[in-house]
Protein backbone atom coordinates (compact mmCIF):
# COMPACT_ATOMS: atom_id res chain seq x y z
CA UNK A 1 0.00 0.00 0.00
CA UNK A 2 1.03 3.58 -0.59
CA UNK A 3 0.93 6.09 2.26
CA UNK A 4 -2.18 7.85 0.95
CA UNK A 5 -4.07 4.54 1.09
CA UNK A 6 -3.84 4.41 4.89
CA UNK A 7 -6.36 5.86 7.35
CA UNK A 8 -4.76 4.39 10.48
CA UNK A 9 -1.48 2.94 11.64
CA UNK A 10 -0.01 1.86 14.97
CA UNK A 11 1.98 4.21 17.19
CA UNK A 12 4.74 2.92 19.46
CA UNK A 13 5.70 5.87 21.70
CA UNK A 14 6.41 4.57 25.24
CA UNK A 15 6.25 0.95 24.13
CA UNK A 16 9.10 -1.31 25.30
CA UNK A 17 9.65 0.98 28.30
CA UNK A 18 8.11 -1.34 30.94
CA UNK A 19 4.79 0.53 31.05
CA UNK A 20 3.05 -2.66 29.90
CA UNK A 21 4.20 -6.29 29.68
CA UNK A 22 6.40 -6.65 26.61
CA UNK A 23 4.55 -9.83 25.62
CA UNK A 24 1.26 -7.91 25.54
CA UNK A 25 2.77 -5.14 23.41
CA UNK A 26 4.19 -7.77 21.05
CA UNK A 27 0.78 -9.45 20.73
CA UNK A 28 -0.94 -6.11 20.12
CA UNK A 29 1.42 -5.12 17.31
CA UNK A 30 1.28 -8.59 15.76
CA UNK A 31 -2.52 -8.64 15.83
CA UNK A 32 -2.65 -5.22 14.21
CA UNK A 33 -0.34 -6.34 11.40
CA UNK A 34 -2.45 -9.45 10.84
CA UNK A 35 -5.66 -7.41 10.70
CA UNK A 36 -4.88 -4.55 8.35
CA UNK A 37 -2.94 -2.06 10.47
CA UNK A 38 0.23 -2.56 8.47
CA UNK A 39 1.69 0.92 9.03
CA UNK A 40 3.94 1.06 12.12
CA UNK A 41 5.36 4.34 13.40
CA UNK A 42 8.42 4.49 15.66
CA UNK A 43 11.50 6.68 16.27
CA UNK A 44 15.07 6.49 17.48
CA UNK A 45 13.98 8.67 20.41
CA UNK A 46 11.34 6.23 21.69
CA UNK A 47 12.95 4.47 24.63
CA UNK A 48 16.38 5.30 23.19
CA UNK A 49 15.80 2.72 20.47
CA UNK A 50 13.93 0.10 22.54
CA UNK A 51 10.70 0.74 20.60
CA UNK A 52 12.49 0.12 17.31
CA UNK A 53 13.89 -3.15 18.71
CA UNK A 54 10.40 -4.31 19.69
CA UNK A 55 9.03 -3.42 16.27
CA UNK A 56 11.95 -5.30 14.72
CA UNK A 57 11.03 -8.43 16.65
CA UNK A 58 7.40 -8.17 15.54
CA UNK A 59 8.03 -7.63 11.83
CA UNK A 60 10.56 -10.45 11.66
CA UNK A 61 7.72 -12.95 11.16
CA UNK A 62 5.98 -11.15 8.26
CA UNK A 63 7.03 -10.35 4.69
CA UNK A 64 8.81 -7.00 4.64
CA UNK A 65 6.80 -5.75 1.67
CA UNK A 66 3.54 -6.31 3.58
CA UNK A 67 4.23 -3.48 6.03
CA UNK A 68 4.83 0.27 5.85
CA UNK A 69 7.62 1.15 8.28
CA UNK A 70 8.13 4.69 9.61
CA UNK A 71 10.86 5.98 11.89
CA UNK A 72 12.19 9.41 12.86
CA UNK A 73 15.56 11.04 13.25
CA UNK A 74 16.53 13.41 16.07
CA UNK A 75 17.03 17.03 14.91
CA UNK A 76 20.65 16.93 16.08
CA UNK A 77 21.24 13.89 13.84
CA UNK A 78 19.67 15.49 10.76
CA UNK A 79 22.94 16.63 9.17
CA UNK A 80 24.83 15.26 6.18
CA UNK A 81 27.43 13.89 8.58
CA UNK A 82 25.17 12.26 11.17
CA UNK A 83 21.94 11.22 9.44
CA UNK A 84 23.39 8.22 7.63
CA UNK A 85 24.78 6.85 10.88
CA UNK A 86 21.46 7.46 12.69
CA UNK A 87 19.47 5.82 9.91
CA UNK A 88 21.68 2.74 9.80
CA UNK A 89 21.41 2.42 13.59
CA UNK A 90 17.61 2.49 13.28
CA UNK A 91 17.73 -0.09 10.48
CA UNK A 92 19.87 -2.40 12.64
CA UNK A 93 17.46 -2.14 15.57
CA UNK A 94 14.52 -2.79 13.24
CA UNK A 95 16.27 -5.68 11.51
CA UNK A 96 15.57 -4.36 8.03
CA UNK A 97 17.51 -2.73 5.21
CA UNK A 98 15.02 -0.02 4.31
CA UNK A 99 12.51 2.39 5.84
CA UNK A 100 9.40 3.27 3.88
CA UNK A 101 9.35 6.72 5.46
CA UNK A 102 11.98 8.59 7.51
CA UNK A 103 10.87 11.74 9.32
CA UNK A 104 12.69 14.70 10.85
CA UNK A 105 11.21 14.49 14.36
CA UNK A 106 11.06 18.27 14.84
CA UNK A 107 12.97 21.30 13.63
CA UNK A 108 16.37 21.91 15.17
CA UNK A 109 19.42 24.05 14.46
CA UNK A 110 20.58 22.22 11.34
CA UNK A 111 19.48 24.09 8.18
CA UNK A 112 16.63 22.45 6.30
CA UNK A 113 18.72 22.60 3.11
CA UNK A 114 21.29 20.27 4.67
CA UNK A 115 18.64 17.91 6.03
CA UNK A 116 16.99 17.62 2.60
CA UNK A 117 20.35 16.77 1.01
CA UNK A 118 20.93 14.09 3.68
CA UNK A 119 17.46 12.61 3.13
CA UNK A 120 17.91 12.51 -0.63
CA UNK A 121 21.28 10.78 -0.27
CA UNK A 122 19.64 8.05 1.83
CA UNK A 123 16.99 7.67 -0.89
CA UNK A 124 19.65 7.26 -3.58
CA UNK A 125 21.38 4.62 -1.46
CA UNK A 126 18.12 2.69 -1.02
CA UNK A 127 18.00 3.10 2.75
CA UNK A 128 14.65 4.91 2.64
CA UNK A 129 11.82 5.07 0.11
CA UNK A 130 10.59 8.51 1.15
CA UNK A 131 11.20 11.17 3.75
CA UNK A 132 9.08 13.68 5.59
CA UNK A 133 8.85 15.91 8.64
CA UNK A 134 7.07 16.14 11.96
CA UNK A 135 5.72 19.06 14.00
CA UNK A 136 5.86 21.43 11.01
CA UNK A 137 3.30 24.22 10.68
CA UNK A 138 2.36 25.97 7.43
CA UNK A 139 5.23 28.48 7.59
CA UNK A 140 7.72 25.64 8.11
CA UNK A 141 6.31 23.72 5.16
CA UNK A 142 6.36 26.78 2.91
CA UNK A 143 10.01 27.31 3.84
CA UNK A 144 10.72 23.65 3.09
CA UNK A 145 8.99 23.96 -0.29
CA UNK A 146 11.21 26.91 -1.18
CA UNK A 147 14.33 24.75 -0.83
CA UNK A 148 15.57 22.73 -3.84
CA UNK A 149 14.13 19.26 -3.45
CA UNK A 150 12.03 20.26 -0.45
CA UNK A 151 8.76 19.47 -2.19
CA UNK A 152 9.72 15.79 -2.19
CA UNK A 153 8.49 15.74 1.41
CA UNK A 154 6.01 12.85 1.61
CA UNK A 155 4.27 13.51 4.96
CA UNK A 156 4.07 15.68 8.06
CA UNK A 157 3.29 14.17 11.46
CA UNK A 158 1.61 16.47 13.97
CA UNK A 159 -0.54 16.34 17.09
CA UNK A 160 -4.21 16.21 16.14
CA UNK A 161 -7.28 14.94 17.94
CA UNK A 162 -10.91 15.88 18.42
CA UNK A 163 -10.15 18.21 21.35
CA UNK A 164 -7.15 19.83 19.66
CA UNK A 165 -8.33 20.92 16.22
CA UNK A 166 -6.08 23.91 15.53
CA UNK A 167 -4.55 22.21 12.47
CA UNK A 168 -7.92 22.41 10.74
CA UNK A 169 -7.60 26.18 10.35
CA UNK A 170 -4.82 26.24 7.77
CA UNK A 171 -2.43 23.29 8.15
CA UNK A 172 -4.84 20.51 7.19
CA UNK A 173 -6.18 22.52 4.22
CA UNK A 174 -2.56 23.02 3.11
CA UNK A 175 -2.01 19.26 3.21
CA UNK A 176 -5.22 18.59 1.31
CA UNK A 177 -4.33 21.14 -1.34
CA UNK A 178 -0.89 19.59 -1.82
CA UNK A 179 -2.22 16.00 -1.47
CA UNK A 180 0.25 15.17 1.28
CA UNK A 181 -0.78 13.02 4.25
CA UNK A 182 -1.03 14.57 7.69
CA UNK A 183 -0.16 11.86 10.22
CA UNK A 184 -1.98 12.47 13.52
CA UNK A 185 -0.10 11.46 16.64
CA UNK A 186 -1.80 11.23 20.06
CA UNK A 187 -5.20 10.92 18.32
CA UNK A 188 -6.90 9.90 21.58
CA UNK A 189 -5.93 13.15 23.36
CA UNK A 190 -2.97 14.13 25.50
CA UNK A 191 -2.61 15.95 28.79
CA UNK A 192 -4.97 16.08 31.75
CA UNK A 193 -6.95 19.06 30.42
CA UNK A 194 -7.77 17.46 27.06
CA UNK A 195 -8.42 14.01 28.52
CA UNK A 196 -10.87 15.47 31.04
CA UNK A 197 -12.65 17.37 28.26
CA UNK A 198 -13.00 14.16 26.27
CA UNK A 199 -14.13 12.06 29.23
CA UNK A 200 -16.82 14.56 30.27
CA UNK A 201 -18.12 15.42 26.79
CA UNK A 202 -21.86 14.85 26.51
CA UNK A 203 -21.60 15.13 22.73
CA UNK A 204 -19.02 12.35 22.45
CA UNK A 205 -21.07 10.15 24.77
CA UNK A 206 -24.22 10.86 22.75
CA UNK A 207 -22.53 10.01 19.43
CA UNK A 208 -20.86 6.92 20.90
CA UNK A 209 -24.17 5.58 22.19
CA UNK A 210 -25.75 6.14 18.78
CA UNK A 211 -23.06 3.98 17.16
CA UNK A 212 -22.76 1.48 20.04
CA UNK A 213 -19.11 2.42 20.32
CA UNK A 214 -16.69 3.92 22.84
CA UNK A 215 -15.90 7.63 22.86
CA UNK A 216 -12.37 6.73 21.77
CA UNK A 217 -13.64 4.87 18.73
CA UNK A 218 -15.63 7.98 17.82
CA UNK A 219 -12.47 10.08 18.14
CA UNK A 220 -10.68 7.79 15.69
CA UNK A 221 -13.67 7.68 13.33
CA UNK A 222 -13.66 11.49 13.33
CA UNK A 223 -10.07 11.52 12.06
CA UNK A 224 -10.66 8.67 9.60
CA UNK A 225 -13.25 10.77 7.79
CA UNK A 226 -10.84 13.69 7.33
CA UNK A 227 -9.25 13.68 3.90
CA UNK A 228 -5.47 13.07 3.85
CA UNK A 229 -5.34 12.23 7.58
CA UNK A 230 -3.75 9.07 9.02
CA UNK A 231 -4.21 8.48 12.76
CA UNK A 232 -1.55 6.73 14.82
CA UNK A 233 -3.10 5.42 18.05
CA UNK A 234 -0.65 3.64 20.34
CA UNK A 235 -0.81 -0.15 20.12
CA UNK A 236 -0.15 -1.07 23.76
CA UNK A 237 -2.81 -3.76 24.29
CA UNK A 238 -4.67 -6.33 22.23
CA UNK A 239 -8.05 -4.97 23.36
CA UNK A 240 -7.19 -1.43 22.29
CA UNK A 241 -5.95 -2.53 18.87
CA UNK A 242 -9.15 -4.50 18.30
CA UNK A 243 -11.23 -1.45 19.25
CA UNK A 244 -9.12 0.79 17.04
CA UNK A 245 -9.69 -1.45 14.03
CA UNK A 246 -13.47 -1.50 14.62
CA UNK A 247 -13.53 2.31 14.60
CA UNK A 248 -12.73 2.24 10.88
CA UNK A 249 -16.23 0.85 10.25
CA UNK A 250 -17.98 3.77 11.95
CA UNK A 251 -19.42 6.39 9.62
CA UNK A 252 -20.20 9.68 11.35
CA UNK A 253 -23.26 11.53 10.09
CA UNK A 254 -23.84 15.24 9.73
CA UNK A 255 -25.84 15.06 12.96
CA UNK A 256 -22.85 13.44 14.68
CA UNK A 257 -20.46 16.11 13.44
CA UNK A 258 -22.77 18.90 14.61
CA UNK A 259 -22.91 17.33 18.06
CA UNK A 260 -19.12 17.04 18.17
CA UNK A 261 -18.72 20.66 17.10
CA UNK A 262 -20.86 21.76 20.05
CA UNK A 263 -18.31 20.45 22.54
CA UNK A 264 -15.20 20.74 20.38
CA UNK A 265 -15.59 23.70 18.06
CA UNK A 266 -13.45 23.90 14.92
CA UNK A 267 -10.92 26.75 14.95
CA UNK A 268 -11.91 30.21 13.76
CA UNK A 269 -8.43 31.71 13.90
CA UNK A 270 -4.79 30.74 13.65
CA UNK A 271 -3.31 29.19 16.80
CA UNK A 272 0.15 27.96 17.71
CA UNK A 273 0.77 24.38 16.59
CA UNK A 274 -0.05 22.02 19.45
CA UNK A 275 2.71 19.51 20.10
CA UNK A 276 4.29 17.21 22.67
Amino acid sequence: MELNDYKMGMGTWKLAENHSPRSEEYKALSFGLENGLTLIDTAEMYGNGSSEKLVGEVIRSVPRDSIYLVSKVYPHNASKQKMKEACHASLRRLGTNMLDLYLLHWRGDIPLEETVIAFEELKREGCIRDWGVSNFDVADLEELWSIPGGNACAANQVLYHIASRGVEYDLLPWHQEHRIPLMAYSPLAHGEHYRKAVATSTALREVAERHEASIYQIMLAFLAQQEYVISLPKAASLLHVKENIKSLNIHLTEEDRKAINRDFAPPTEKTELDML
